[in-house]
Formats: structure tokens, C-alpha cells, sequence
């Protein structure tokens, strides 16, 4: 431990240690989970957050990793993902470090199966000395495998043409679907307590990983390891592995080839160098296994020193700040392009356009208003005109003068009412309705 006096650490100290520690003690593991918060910035990296219904896990996936991954991840899918659990100091999260990554489903048997092999090898199921050998001089073969199936009709088939004598005992099972597996392991059971054939023949045709599946189970596995009697697996075709074929004492590619193995002819020494590649085969198997978890051990190791983890935190360390100055300038961005909306808005309000627009829409306005006024009002004074013409027209003399009267005026044109203002011989002016009379007065 690097902590100083007292135990007191530093906050990067701590993160330090509790890296290492998780690194060393837990390893690598499968998780699955739904992904969230997917992003990959131009560095190539992949960052993510896988969930459940109840919590999540901060992932990180670098390039050199990523580029094996087949499809595009989206928020929201299901994946089965690998990776070794670790500390982002800077921040002191934890978090996994991806190596792999499958959609939900797709990988998940490959990885039970994975898982299963190495725990299996762990055990010594798989040791080349616990492996028992074939008898040399077959009587009886009991093959456990589908009593309709095409394996079965091959295996007689290839025993009749090679060795007739040889009986042949069928241990009728289901060799597909959720209870194939249980039924094969009763029997095999069931042919270990009847101890009626030298050798048991465990066998199917081939299929999908789906289809053997009951082949990969760990029970079976204990009962073929736990078999008095000699086990040839011949399970699939040839490219075909399950983990039967680890635990028996021999695999054959094909179930012909099984009955091959275990029948004479004039190529039986080929057959025992075949029989002996395959029990090579099954050595190197076997040795590959332990040094793969040596391996793995070694791996967990390196990773405490690795420098290149090193590396990967700058990266991620990098990675972070680079995403939250681009958040930081699409942020700034969106307040100046709002700024300069709001901005544009008011300038559109106080435009001298918009005010121009207005006053000669106003001004129009007025100018209606101004000649509907003046037509009123000169409609009113031509009206008060007509009304004032009318009265007078009503007092006016020359009205009386159209009903046959007359004004009479003297020499100074004043109005005469009384004929004491006139003497004889003066000239006196008479207005008619139409026209003038001039008299003298006698």
C-alpha cells in the first residue's frame, strides 16, 4: 500500500488501490444489460451505461476492442457483454472495461458454454489419466441416443458391413429439447446398473447449438465422468463440439465414425491410430485449457502494472472533457442563437419600416377622415344655403311683386308711402313683377 503516515490517504491513492483490488480480485466477467447513454466521439472510443430494473454500470469499450463488434449498438438493446471491472480514477467511478459484446441472446449460450468447459476443466473432468480405456475385443455395444433417429440406422449400417457379430443394445432416449438431458443421464445410469455391454456409444446427429444443447449439460457431464463403462461421444457432425465430447473417454466426429471406432475390420490398425490421434487430441485439449487459465491468471496479473490501462484513463479522462466542451458550446451556441432572436425581434419591432408603414397607414387614415369631414360639412352649408335662400325667397319683395303689387320710388329712388311726399309734375318710378314704370304725377 502507498499511503502515507497513519493510514491517511490521498483521494487519487485510494482510487489507485481500490482499482487494483477490484482488477486483481474480481477479473473478468459476462454481464447483460440494456444500454443507455450510448456515445462514440471521434476518438474512436465507445461510452456507455448498462441497466437493469434496479441499477446500472458505467462501461467503456476502447477501439482496438470495439472494431470486432459486428453491429451498431442503440440505446435501449439488450447485449451479453465481457470485460474486466475497474476504477476511472479522476473521477472514482467504477466501471467496466468491455472486450466483448453480443446481442442479448445470440452470445449467451456460447458464453454458458465457455463458462461451463473451464469450470468442468477446473474440476478434472477433462484430465487425460481419469480417461478409461476401450476394450480390445468388443461384444457388445450399447448406444444411447433417439430410437427414430438417422444416427441410430447409420451406426447399424456401418456394424453390420464391418462386424456383424457384434450385438448391439439401444438405450432409447430423448436427445433434444429441456429434458433430453435428464433422460440421457438415467440411461446411462441405467446401463452402468445393468452391466450388459463392454462399451456405451452416446450419440445424435448433428444440428444447431440450440439442437445439442442438452449435450452441454453439467449433469450430464457427471454422469459420463462417473460411468464404469467406457463412453464414446459422437454427438454432431465433425465440426460439432459439447462438452460431452470433453468428458468422454473418446470423441468420434460422426456417430458412423463412433461405430467405426469400436468395430474390426482390415483397417484396424488405422482405426487405432485414429482412436490414439483422438486421445491426443484430447490431451492438447486439455493442456490448452490449463495453460488458458494460467493465462487468464497471468492476465489479471499484468493488468495491475498494465501500462496501457494507463493510457486508457488519459483517453477516457480525454474523451470526457472533449464531450463536455461540446455540450458546454452547443449550450453557448443555443443562448447566442436565442439572444439573436430576441435581439432580431426587437429591432423587427422598432424598425423605421414598420414605423414608416404605420404613420402612412395613419396618414391615410387621416386623409379620409379629412375628406369625409369636408364633404360633410359641405353638405351642410349647402343645405343651411338652401335653407337660408328659402327664406329669404319667402320675405323677398320681388315674391310680393309676383302676386301684383308694385313699388313705387321717387326721383331718389327712395320708396314713396304717401302721396304728400310727391307734388304735381315730379317723375315717379314704378317696379313691377316685370319691368319699370316711369309716370309724371299730375
Amino acid at each position: 500500500m502507498s499511503a502515507t503516515k497513519n493510514n491517511v490517504y490521498s483521494v487519487s491513492q485510494l482510487n489507485s488501490e481500490v482499482r487494483h483490488i477490484l482488477e486483481g480480485q474480481i477479473g473478468k466477467i459476462w454481464l447483460n444489460g440494456e444500454i443507455s447513454n450510448f456515445s462514440a466521439p471521434s476518438s474512436g472510443h465507445w461510452y456507455l451505461t448498462l441497466k437493469d430494473a434496479h441499477s446500472q454500470v458505467r462501461c467503456a469499450m476502447f477501439k482496438g476492442r470495439n472494431q470486432s463488434v459486428r453491429f451498431k449498438p442503440i440505446n435501449g438493446q439488450q447485449v451479453l457483454v465481457k470485460g474486466a471491472i475497474s476504477v476511472y480514477e479522476p473521477r472514482g467511478d467504477y466501471q467496466l472495461l468491455l472486450e466483448s459484446m453480443l446481442p442479448a441472446g445470440d452470445g449467451l449460450l456460447a458464453q454458458e458454454f465457455e463458462a461451463l468447459k473451464l469450470k468442468l476443466a477446473a474440476e478434472g473432468l477433462f484430465a487425460l489419466e481419469t480417461k478409461r480405456p476401450i476394450p480390445d475385443n468388443i461384444q457388445r455395444i450399447g448406444v444411447v441416443t433417439s430410437a427414430t433417429g438417422a444416427a441410430l440406422r447409420d451406426i447399424l449400417h456401418v456394424l453390420a458391413r464391418r462386424d456383424p457379430s457384434i450385438e448391439v443394445i439401444v438405450y432409447p432416449t430423448q436427445v433434444q429439447g429441456a429434458t433430453a438431458s435428464q433422460l440421457i443421464c438415467q440411461a446411462i445410469v441405467a446401463a452402468n446398473q445393468r452391466m450388459e455391454v463392454d462399451v456405451l456409444l452416446l450419440t445424435r446427429g448433428g444440428g444447431s447449438l440450440e439442437d445439442l444443447w442438452c449435450f452441454n449439460s453439467e449433469h450430464l457431464a457427471h454422469a459420463i465422468y462417473n460411468s464404469a463403462l467406457p463412453i464414446i461421444s459422437a454427438v454432431g457432425h465433425e465440426i460439432d463440439t459439447t462438452i460431452s465430447d470433453y468428458v468422454a473417454d473418446v470423441r468420434a466426429p460422426t456417430p458412423s465414425a463412433g461405430a467405426e471406432l469400436l468395430s474390426k475390420d482390415k483397417g484396424n490398425k488405422a482405426e487405432k491410430l485414429a482412436l490414439l490421434l483422438s486421445r491426443m487430441q484430447q490431451g492438447m485439449k486439455h493442456y490448452q485449457l490449463q495453460q488458458y487459465g494460467r493465462l487468464t491468471q497471468l492476465s489479471h496479473q499484468l493488468q495491475r502494472h498494465e501500462p496501457q490501462r494507463k493510457l486508457q484513463q488519459f483517453e477516457q479522462r480525454f474523451d470526457e472533457m472533449q464531450m463536455r466542451l461540446e455540450n458546454s458550446l452547443q449550450h453557448k451556441l443555443s443562448r447566442l442563437t436565442l439572444r439573436h432572436q430576441q435581439l432580431h425581434n426587437r429591432l423587427q419591432q422598432r424598425s423605421p419600416i414598420n414605423t414608416l408603414t404605420l404613420e402612412t397607414n395613419r396618414l391615410s387614415y387621416l386623409q379620409t377622415r379629412l375628406v369625409d369631414v369636408i364633404q360633410h360639412k359641405l353638405t351642410q352649408s349647402e343645405q343651411k344655403l338652401t335653407n337660408a335662400a328659402h327664406q329669404l325667397d319667402t320675405v323677398s319683395p320681388l315674391a310680393t311683386l309676383s302676386r301684383g303689387y308694385s313699388i313705387t320710388k321717387d326721383n331718389n329712388g327712395k320708396v314713396l308711402f304717401d302721396v304728400a311726399n310727391v307734388k304735381s309734375g315730379d317723375e315717379i318710378n314704378t317696379q313691377l313683377a316685370q319691368g319699370n314704370l316711369t309716370s309724371i304725377v299730375k
